[in-house]
């Protein structure tokens, strides 16, 4: 059984009663008036930890209540308080930085939230579960490196810590060490730690069997699915909205884009010639593929919308592809999606992946297509493309790429909302 913390020092003990009088007011969520009981009691003992750190969870509670993030940075500014004042139990203090840290992350405060750990952790030198939300709070600030530190740190103290595990592979993966990685996930996984059962490590462990062609991959995809992380063990994306229809190839017809589709077919040709153009006279315009999926290759893109928002420049290049897809707010809108050309040269493979998000499908119209040896997988089962013709998918089902023809394939790629979110929903769905 857990041990109660302490959260008493020897003073409060002397004001127990008025602590667990304004205490009860809170956890019945009478919010207001626990916070005014406790503000009194700040004002009459200004040296009680306990007092501090209620006035910070009331005020915590009525940012909740209130949806208020003056009132949360508030709440924070009081927890930081409760650390500063002589006498503090070591359990409150532990509580109160850690709430302090978990409310800064909550208002985007990063690098407060990383002082606030920093801490803890010089604090409590020996407690290994804040050196882990160090290694956290490095990873959400884009610190990989420093993150890596921490958890070579936390490992040669706890050897078998599930939680440094899973997050030290993720960031090996990072750095594309694939195999090194393996062990890691598959340990942490396996441990059962708080914190280990996350969808994306069952992602990134069941990708790195994939891509050293080990079948066991799909042992942990089934895994992930059966905890509840991805929808099926073919549709690994982690973005989702429940409910959605799924299934690998669409027609047409069942996406209800019918006007979309038929547009693009009709100028394919237009679309095809300013591609071309853009590509003869800019090559430095189409980008390479910077998401670490290709086995091998060369494989470029030319970005003209992404996340709904137009890009000027791309359009100048492409205007009249461009002015075609005004009318079409289910693709410029898709705030998960882009709009783009897409260029792959013989000899390209790109590996079995997934989407982010089951929120859009991906339609692929053929401009530049070589006879034979090109073709794409989804799920279970192989298509190709055609010139003039539009392939519809769902990129949150697993998919895989190859390019072995004599010459470049080069198609345009419009992503749109799944036709079953409501208007509300492609109006505030974050984007990805």
């Amino acid at each position: 059984k857990k041990k109660k913390p302490k959260l008493l020092n020897k003073f409060d003990k002397t004001i127990k009663a008025e602590l667990d009088a304004a205490e009860k007011l809170r956890k019945k969520g009478k919010v207001e008036e626990a916070l005014r009981a406790f503000e009194a009691l700040v004002n009459q003992y200004p040296q009680s930890p306990r007092a501090r750190y209620g006035k910070a969870q009331s005020e915590d509670d009525l940012a909740e209540k209130m949806r208020s993030n003056e009132m949360l940075q508030q709440a924070i500014n009081t927890y930081d308080e409760v650390a500063s004042l002589p006498n503090v139990p070591s359990d409150l203090m532990k509580l109160s930085l850690k709430r302090e840290a978990d409310r800064q992350q909550f208002l985007g405060r990063m690098r407060g939230s990383l002082v606030t750990l920093q801490k803890l952790v010089q604090l409590f030198p020996s407690d290994t579960s804040f050196k882990n939300d160090l290694g956290v709070g490095y990873l959400l600030m884009g610190d990989n490196s420093n993150a890596k530190k921490v958890y070579e740190e936390v490992l040669s103290l706890a050897p078998d810590d599930g939680f440094a595990k899973v997050h030290y592979g993720f960031i090996l993966k990072a750095e594309n060490k694939i195999a090194e990685s393996i062990p890691f996930l598959k340990e942490g996984l396996e441990s059962g730690d708080p914190g280990t059962d996350d969808g994306r490590f069952y992602f990134h462990l069941g990708d790195a069997l994939q891509r050293i062609g080990d079948k066991e991959a799909y042992k942990w995809y089934e895994l992930g699915y059966q905890r509840g992380h991805f929808a099926s063990v073919w549709q690994r994306s982690l973005y989702n909205v429940k409910g959605l229809k799924a299934q690998p190839w669409w027609t047409a017809k069942e996406t209800g884009y019918t006007d979309l589709v038929k547009s693009l077919e009709k100028n394919w040709k237009l679309i095809r010639d300013e591609g071309l153009a853009v590509m003869d006279k800019k090559r430095s315009l189409f980008l390479p593929e910077d998401e670490n999926l290709r086995e091998k290759g060369d494989w470029s893109q030319f970005t003209l919308w992404q996340q709904g928002r137009k890009n000027e420049n791309s359009c100048k290049g492409a205007p009249k592809t461009c002015a075609l897809l005004e009318r079409f707010p289910e693709a410029t809108g898709c705030r998960r999606g882009q709009i783009k050309y897409s260029v792959m040269h013989p000899g390209t493979h790109v590996w079995p992946h997934t989407g982010p998000t089951n929120c859009r499908l991906r339609m692929h119209l053929g401009l530049v297509i070589p006879k034979e040896g090109c073709r794409i997988r989804c799920a279970q089962e192989n298509r190709t493309w055609e010139e003039g013709k539009v392939l519809i998918f769902d990129d949150s089902f697993e998919h895989e790429v190859w390019q072995d023809a004599e010459s470049y394939r080069l198609i345009f790629i419009v992503d749109v909302w799944h036709p079953e979110l409501t208007a509300q929903q492609r109006r505030t769905l974050p984007a990805i």
